[in-house]
């Protein structure tokens, strides 16, 4: 049995004004998809949208004002991301809870929000950007290795409760990729790197889009390591 043919829609690219989050949109772009770029700033080229993803109240208001400018959500890709690096014996809650809140939380709410369009379509693609701090340690990193490896159990979950609709949930596992939010860490982590060099935004962007693609509908619950075989 085929899948189903994809159906008119859109895409949103949260964390898209820059970084990974901006190369994802481009090449969804050149795929055919109308793409919102989804940040705190509301920047970037293209259509930008502004949100704190972490805000379930925020983003009811801004896919509301996509779907009204570019049509009904069949793509997300959940990529925004902060940091707030520190020892766990050190760490406050507030470098906590913005981490968790950012990373997963913010996932979460796009992702229930954006199902309900996708079940009507019975056709939908999520993409969720982790890291591979989520199984691989870096000490500093709690909060944002907890909330990482989280998005890997909501992928799985998420697979699994839409695989018959026609929706699939997958992530991509990057190492370090050269960004601007990668800067501070590059020196430390590069010579672990077998491939012996940083990984780009285009690299990850490519593997994002065939998760997003209609090929790839039998790709479901994945993690895709994009990490120069870091985590091997």
């Amino acid at each position: 049995m085929s899948s189903p043919e994809r159906p008119d829609g859109c895409a949103v690219v949260t964390g898209g004004s820059r970084g990974i989050g901006a190369a994802v949109a481009e090449r969804l772009e050149r795929d055919g998809w109308s793409v919102a770029r989804l940040s705190r700033s509301g920047g970037g080229n293209g259509a930008g949208y502004r949100a704190d993803v972490s805000d379930a109240e925020q983003v009811e208001a801004a896919f509301k004002r996509i779907e009204g400018d570019l049509g009904p959500v069949l793509v997300l890709v959940n990529n925004a991301g902060v940091r707030r690096d520190g020892l766990a014996i050190r760490m406050d809650r507030e470098q906590w809870d913005d981490v968790v809140a950012t990373n997963l939380t913010g996932a979460f709410n796009c992702t229930h929000r954006v199902l309900g369009s996708m079940l009507s379509a019975r056709w939908g693609r999520i993409v969720n950007v982790s890291s591979v701090v989520a199984e691989r340690a870096n000490p500093g990193q709690a909060n944002y290795a907890a909330a990482k490896a989280g998005l890997l159990a909501l992928t799985r979950t998420v697979a699994r409760e839409m695989a018959r609709k026609g929706i699939t949930c997958n992530a991509v596992v990057p190492g370090l990729i050269d960004t601007e939010m990668t800067e501070d860490v590059k020196e430390r982590i590069l010579p672990a790197i077998p491939a012996a060099r940083p990984g780009t935004p285009e690299e990850v962007a490519a593997c994002i889009g065939f998760l997003c693609s209609q090929e790839a509908g039998y790709v479901n619950g994945a993690a895709l390591a994009v990490d120069g075989g870091l985590a091997s």
